[in-house]
């Protein structure tokens, strides 16, 4: 009985440290590159863009928005990004910021703020990713 349990303890040890030892010997995943959105963060501080802090607290602006977002979120052709826009309205102005994966998701979404809004002013400040 000593006999088997020295045998599997032995083979358990032996089966780790060949594991280690390939473990060891493995190449490290490289690590992904950090985003750098320092001159978007610079942009948005200087105060000569809209963002989400802009947004009016008005009764009219604020079912505006909503039903801007809710267009959009309802329209399944978009992707997460698209659906995930910055929707900012102040005074009757509706602005759109952030990525789309493309022109047509850009031209979808405003076409979607254009009929939700009614007469409000649109500006589409939407940017398409560059393709990698």
């Amino acid at each position: 009985m000593k006999t088997i349990a020295l045998t599997l303890l032995l083979a358990s040890a032996f089966t780790f440290s060949a594991f280690a030892k390939e473990k060891k010997n493995a190449s490290p995943t490289p690590a992904p590159a950090a985003a750098d959105n320092t001159a978007k963060n610079e942009r948005d501080r200087s105060g000569d863009t809209k963002t989400s802090g802009d947004q009016s607290n008005s009764s009219a602006d604020i079912k505006l928005s909503a039903a801007i977002r809710r267009a959009v979120v309802g329209d399944g052709s978009l992707s997460t990004t698209a659906k995930n826009i910055k929707i900012i309205t102040a005074n009757g102005v509706v602005t759109l910021r952030g990525p789309v994966q493309t022109a047509a998701e850009k031209t979808q979404i405003e076409k979607l703020a254009r009929n939700a809004a009614g007469k409000a002013k649109i500006q589409n400040m939407l940017e398409v990713k560059a393709a990698k």
